[in-house]
């Protein structure tokens, strides 16, 4: 299974199949989920964050919100990037 970009299919399953279970996540474009957050100011521009913004908040602040479109127990891991080297992953 893979998600890059808010767009979520699982290779083995059919089409139909991945619609069913991923419903807007099947869109090539993605769900808009991480618009909110996209070229944003975190500290001014995205109400989520009245706690101080850390990289793990964030990956918490992208799991709340994929958690609402998806079937319960789908979602493994949100990895977020800051730099190559520092990276957080979030498993819920």
């Amino acid at each position: 299974m893979s998600m890059e970009g808010g767009r979520h299919r699982d290779k083995f399953l059919t089409n139909e199949v991945n619609l069913k279970l991923f419903g807007k996540f099947k869109n090539p474009n993605g769900p808009g989920v991480l618009k909110p957050l996209d070229h944003k100011n975190l500290d001014l521009d995205v109400p989520y964050f009245t706690v101080v913004i850390t990289l793990r908040n964030v990956a918490v602040c992208i799991w709340e919100n994929l958690q609402k479109f998806l079937p319960l127990g789908v979602l493994y891991k949100v990895k977020v990037y800051e730099t190559e080297n520092n990276i957080v992953v979030y498993k819920g």
